[in-house]
């Protein structure tokens, strides 16, 4: 069955000037993007969420199949469950899971397995990859990229909160299926992050890093 195809309406092009301008003025908003682990426990609005989630969905996925679903935890309850369950596979990782030279690598960043963030935070989303879905029938449809997709996504969701003046924390307990049974996450959904967002508590201090230059990440052929 062809697919119907509809005029590219909503393109705009600017002049190489202001295209510059625009790339350098959004480079400066995302350079202030840091990882925060201290939270306020102030509340957001859901609509600011909703908004950005809706910004994750806009991302190219494979066949247009939208493999992700983020589930919003506001819930007290749910954010102490996750976190006892986190805490303990952060335990496992730091007392040898993670190995010598990956413990060696978190030194300067003084991370360690407690996890009070995901309790303080007034939002945690879990976002997970969807490896299938079902159709109609009952029958299983493979998604395609589906990983990729759902990593995309969710650099255009820490962007969009970002830009909306929220502070983000990507955590990744390893293994993370405990986040599909407290959350009760259908057969077909793998744990992809869990995103930790709100306010940076006051006086938050953050690791001081840099990023590399250009000339380190771009090659040009």
């Amino acid at each position: 069955m062809a697919n119907k195809f509809i005029r590219l309406a909503d393109y705009k092009q600017y002049p190489e000037s202001e295209m510059l301008e625009r790339a350098q003025a959004f480079f400066q908003l995302m350079k202030t993007r840091r990882s925060v682990r201290q939270f306020s426990d102030k509340a957001i609005p859901m609509s600011i969420i909703d908004e950005c989630v809706m910004t994750a969905g806009t991302a190219p996925s494979g066949a247009n199949q939208q493999p992700w679903q983020f589930v919003v935890v506001c819930d007290r309850t749910l954010k102490e469950e996750i976190r006892i369950a986190a805490e303990a596979e952060e335990r496992e990782f730091y007392a040898g899971r993670a190995g010598e030279k990956w413990l060696e690598a978190l030194e300067p960043f003084e991370t360690n397995p407690d996890k009070p963030f995901l309790e303080t935070a007034p939002v945690l989303i879990a976002i997970f990859e969807q490896k299938f879905s079902m159709d109609a029938l009952g029958k299983k449809v493979k998604h395609y990229y589906s990983k990729e997709s759902t990593g995309i996504a969710t650099g255009l969701l820490i962007t969009a909160l970002h830009n909306a003046g929220l502070v983000t924390l990507t955590h990744t307990p390893s293994p993370m299926n405990f986040l599909k049974t407290i959350l009760k996450r259908p057969t077909g959904e793998r744990p992809f992050l869990l995103l930790v967002v709100g306010y940076p508590a006051e006086e938050v201090q953050v690791p001081d890093i840099t990023k590399k230059l250009l000339s380190e990440i771009r090659t040009i052929l």
